[in-house]
């Protein structure tokens, strides 16, 4: 039993980044036999994995019950919009003083973030920023919230971010002076401003999302 919690973990972690890294585009097929035989596993531990990446928001299942690699839809980018612009900006207000104590992380993070020569590094590092600071708020079940969206934000980043890029070929610039803006703002103002400055950082992603239909 514990063997195969251990197969269908490591074919989920595999399926996983290779979804983030678009080796499986949004709409790939992950026919069940394929990926057993790709990985020279049995269905079991394949079938487990595409549950679980169900939950996390990255496959989806037709009426037919075939997986694939799910494709965000404008409504599902609106969504999840309006849901990081609900929880971060409380986020940040309430983790402002632990971060003006210790910026450590973030302080990590940015030099990490400036390294990135990819849009995915750059989406990766962007979320560890946000999830920083939704974990230093000290409301576990926040913290909690926000994680649970994770995986399908990283999609709904990058596919914007890609949009971005198109446009300015300084995304990553772009990002750096948004998170150096938010530090200085922990470090040197009250947490009814950090809360202004995510919200407003978060708010002008707005502009980008796809028009619904």
């Amino acid at each position: 039993m514990r063997r195969r919690a251990t197969l269908a973990d490591s074919a989920g972690a595999r399926l996983r980044q290779e979804i983030f890294d678009q080796v499986r585009p949004p709409g790939a097929l992950l026919a069940e036999a394929a990926v057993a035989r790709e990985m020279q596993i049995s269905r079991v531990p394949v079938r487990e994995a595409l549950f679980a990446l169900e939950r996390d928001g990255l496959v989806e299942f037709s009426d037919t019950g075939r997986a694939y690699v799910k494709t965000l839809r404008p409504d599902d980018f609106q969504e999840l919009f309006v849901l990081r612009l609900a929880l971060e900006p409380l986020g940040a207000q309430l983790a402002a003083p632990a971060i003006r104590r210790d910026a450590r992380r973030l302080e990590s993070n940015l030099a990490a973030t400036r390294r990135a020569t990819s849009l995915r590094e750059l989406a990766r590092d962007d979320l560890d920023f946000h999830e920083a600071v939704m974990e230093a708020s000290g409301h576990a079940r926040l913290a909690r919230l926000w994680k649970s969206l994770r995986s399908e934000l990283e999609l709904w980043l990058a596919g914007l971010q890609q949009q971005l890029e198109r446009r300015t070929k300084r995304t990553r610039e772009a990002t750096v002076a948004d998170h150096e803006k938010l530090l200085r703002c922990f470090r040197e103002e009250s947490p009814a401003a950090v809360e202004r400055l995510m919200r407003q950082h978060i708010a002008a992603w707005g502009e980008c999302l796809p028009t619904p239909m």
